[in-house]
């Protein structure tokens, strides 16, 4: 075993610097060196003794063991340039003109060294190389035409030596040749077991990495049937690696993202490199990931090597890879939504900006324009009933920015999460006829018939009070706003199960149906012909959905343009206030998005301003 070591030693200190991160090259490097190297020496040290035996040597003699040194030449030469199949070539030459030196002085075909001429091809097929295998058996055969050539021709001389010398020498070439090619057969076999052996580490180096690898690789028909498919597909959509050969994979793919997919694939068969994001279907594992039924699919596919990326009918085969973009998609929507909710941000403060620079303005500029004529009287010569009645306008124009003031604080709060619900018990009857008995004033000025149905029966309910009469006097001021003169409102009151249903309902302009989707926005007034007849904030209904909705409540809204709107508001017989743990501030924070109810339709004229039933009511 030392020896062997000391040995392999020496020969890897020989090897060309290409051949030594290559265990196969350098397994191939030592086989071709080893057995000429040691084969020379060999022949070197048998010199001595060949002499002793045979006495002086002849002239071909002389040659043939001074053409030993040819196999060292080889080994240096492999070992300088690294050309394996170069030193194979000049290996097979230099073995066939030594035998053919040999032969031709000893008899020509019947020389005891022809029988080497088989060893030639022989130990080229060692080289791995088709060319350099087809031109040593060439090479073979031309060297044994020509020596048959020779002796038929009588060009060479024929051996002087008697039968039984001629018997020993054809025994020692035929022994010689047959250890020679036993030589190369271990050699051979050494190799052989040398590439299984690196081949199965690379297979198993590759296994390794396809058991591991979060991507999934599959190699695909060019019609998209699925021939391999790595292991970790079965992690990623929750079923075995056998359900999803074949068309297995293909069923799984969402039906709207099957023509990209199979087009991506088809368009890799013939030479393109593609990317494709599809949806998959994934099986349910009881995880919180597994609940989403489909997982976005990045896959880049591009075609085999032509030379094996063939299926039996010929046609191209496709290698993809496949990587999970699920959390990348939901980043990019969030993000989409977060740079929408921005922009909506953005168009309320515009809108807010444009209504508040009206609503306040408008009472301000009365504010102080009669102030001023108050503070004139002398000047002006104004009577008392003159006073009486710009003191009254100014304190209108006070309570109506009040009301606009008020109205903006409670927004904010419910935005906020910090206006609190002061649960207590209270009739609902009492505060829907007190509410509507405030408004019918307005009602018979603008011609319109308020009509009331809260029955006597109406059972006392636990809630805030004062937030109940904002949202009737909300709801049933802005239904008489938007009525036209003749029209109607009507107001309803009943017990369904355990809640109250407040309906109230108008004959008046209606909402278009581009507007039902915003309404309810904060600020947002519906309607493109007839938003600027009325004045208003646009906060009414955004603080009747976030007061129903701190109780607990459902709004619901039907409205079609030109013949009226219905709003539904079903709130609990007993509210109970919802458990917020300390330690979850979002939760804290974000109450009015957390106690949202279920809006059917998202419709109804949110055009009611708070500011003007304030006003009204006071």
């Amino acid at each position: 075993m030392t020896v062997l070591s000391i040995i392999r030693d020496c020969l890897d200190a020989l090897l060309h610097p290409s051949a030594r991160y290559d265990a196969l090259m350098r397994a191939r490097h030592r086989a071709f060196m080893a057995p000429r190297l040691l084969g020379s020496l060999a022949a070197f040290a048998a010199f001595p003794v060949y002499l002793a035996m045979r006495g002086a040597p002849n002239a071909v003699e002389v040659a043939a063991f001074a053409w030993l040194i040819a196999p060292i030449l080889l080994s240096w030469f492999l070992s300088r340039t690294g050309r394996y199949e170069g030193a194979h070539v000049l290996s097979s030459l230099a073995l066939a003109g030594l035998i053919m030196a040999v032969a031709g002085s000893t008899g020509g075909i019947d020389s005891f060294a022809a029988v080497w001429l088989v060893v030639v091809p022989l130990e080229a097929a060692l080289s791995a190389s088709r060319r350099v295998a087809a031109f040593a058996s060439l090479l073979a055969l031309s060297c044994a035409g020509l020596l048959i050539l020779g002796s038929q021709l009588g060009w060479l001389p024929s051996a002087d030596t008697s039968a039984a010398e001629r018997g020993v020498l054809m025994a020692f070439g035929v022994a010689s040749a047959t250890l020679y090619a036993a030589g190369l057969a271990f050699g051979a076999e050494s190799l052989a077991r040398t590439s299984v052996g690196l081949l199965s580490r690379e297979e198993e180096r590759y296994r390794l990495l396809a058991r591991n690898m979060s991507d999934v690789v599959s190699r695909h028909q060019r019609n998209g049937a699925v021939q391999f498919i790595s292991p970790a597909a079965e992690a990623m959509l929750g079923i075995s690696v056998a359900q999803l050969l074949g068309h297995g994979l293909f069923d799984r793919v969402h039906v709207a993202d099957r023509p990209a997919y199979l087009t991506a694939l088809s368009d890799a068969a013939r030479g393109d490199v593609r990317s494709v994001e599809f949806r998959l279907r994934r099986e349910p594992d009881g995880s919180e990931r597994s609940q989403i039924d489909f997982l976005w699919v990045e896959m880049r596919c591009r075609p085999l090597d032509p030379q094996t990326g063939r299926d039996v009918s010929g046609e191209a085969e496709v290698v993809a890879v496949m990587r999970d973009v699920t959390d990348h998609k939901l980043s990019e929507q969030a993000l989409e939504q977060a740079r929408s909710a921005a922009e909506a941000a953005d168009a309320a403060k515009t809108r807010f900006l444009a209504t508040m620079s009206h609503e306040l303005r408008t009472p301000l500029n009365a504010i102080i324009g009669f102030s001023e004529m108050i503070a004139q009287e002398q000047t002006l010569m104004l009577g008392a009933a003159q006073r009486k009645e710009y003191a009254e306008l100014i304190n209108a124009s006070g309570q109506h920015l009040l009301s606009v003031v008020n109205g903006i604080l409670d927004m904010s709060k419910m935005e906020s999460g910090n206006f609190e619900i002061a649960s207590e018990p209270f009739a609902p009857r009492a505060s829907l006829l007190h509410c509507c008995n405030l408004l019918a004033l307005k009602a018979r000025e603008n011609g319109i018939d308020l009509i009331t149905d809260a029955p006597q029966d109406l059972p006392v309910m636990t809630g805030d009070p004062r937030a109940f009469k904002q949202i009737v006097l909300n709801l049933v001021a802005n239904a008489i706003k938007f009525t036209e003169r003749g029209g109607q409102v009507s107001v309803s009151a009943a017990v369904t199960g355990s809640q109250l249903t407040l309906r109230i309902s108008d004959t008046g302009v209606g909402i278009a149906p581009d507007d039902l989707k915003r309404i309810g926005a904060p600020f947002f007034q519906a309607g493109k012909t007839y938003q600027r007849r009325h004045e208003g904030t646009g906060l009414g209904l955004s603080i009747v959905k976030s007061l129903v909705a701190l109780h607990l409540g459902e709004l619901t809204v039907q409205s079609k343009l030109g013949e009226g709107t219905a709003v539904t508001v079903r709130l609990p017989l007993v509210y109970t206030p919802p458990q917020v743990k300390p330690a979850d501030e979002k939760a804290s924070e974000s109450k009015i998005a957390t106690l949202t109810p279920v809006l059917r339709q998202e419709t109804q004229d949110q055009t009611q301003d708070q500011p003007a039933l304030v006003k009204k009511s006071a």
